[in-house]
């Protein structure tokens, strides 16, 4: 698999590696050694507090977690790490297999999730495809954007909030038409294929939970605003 060791967008660096495994011997022996053949540049730690140490001298491009610490929850360190450093790859590699694990770390911000064993060939596929769509994902300066999997509203500061299905739709059209106004029947055509069924209200409302949600989140405001008697737009 020769083509794994190209770099994701021709980077000109190798991608920086944070692994976080308490087990010695699969970390040091196995897991860094091998990654390291792949061309990453591997940090190794074995507990959450080497790891924010880490972080704290200058985050790397993709963590590679394992859920059971010995001083930590896994679920918590990846909630966090995707808290302070947003444009960071995560990946879960643990020993759990349950499907609510599984669930829970997505949830938490993990870009994916693998079990052990893993074969090493299919956890450097893993870390480059992680690589290829954090590049496009960040936002141009001064733009808000949406992910590529479009679930994730990405902020000019590189911030980002999970999106419901309906939040989704909403943005994607008013990103397409950024700085437009676009008419309100044109947004409740997006939102459901029933127009006269739907509410005109509860575009209002989405719109001002919308606001709301991703102040919360990030702390600055979602220029979405309303175009009196005409509909929204989106000032980018």
């Amino acid at each position: 698999m020769a083509n794994l060791h190209l770099r994701p967008g021709g980077l000109a660096r190798p991608l920086r590696l944070a692994l976080l495994d308490d087990d010695d011997l699969l970390r040091d022996r196995v897991l860094a050694p091998k990654l390291r053949q792949f061309g990453f540049e591997v940090t190794a730690t074995g507990s959450a507090a080497e790891l924010r140490e880490v972080v704290s001298i200058g985050p790397p491009d993709i963590f590679l977690l394992d859920l059971g610490l010995p001083d930590g929850d896994g679920f918590e360190v990846a909630r966090s790490l995707r808290a302070a450093v947003p444009r960071a790859g995560i990946i879960i590699l643990t020993g759990r297999s349950d499907n609510v694990d599984r669930v829970r770390g997505l949830f938490e911000g993990a870009d994916a999730y693998l079990t052990k064993p893993v074969e090493i060939d299919v956890l450097v596929a893993t870390l480059y495809s992680v690589a290829r769509r954090l590049e496009p994902a960040m936002a141009p300066a001064g733009h808000w954007a949406l992910s590529p999997d479009e679930w994730f509203l990405l902020s000019p500061s590189g911030g980002r909030v999970m999106l419901s299905k309906s939040e989704r739709l909403l943005l994607e059209a008013m990103i397409q038409h950024a700085n437009q106004v676009v008419s309100r029947e044109a947004l409740i055509a997006v939102l459901t294929d029933d127009v006269d069924a739907f509410d005109p209200h509860r575009l209002d409302s989405m719109v001002h939970r919308l606001r709301r949600k991703v102040l919360a989140a990030l702390g600055e405001p979602l220029p979405l605003n309303a175009a009196h008697g005409t509909g929204y737009v989106l000032e980018t």
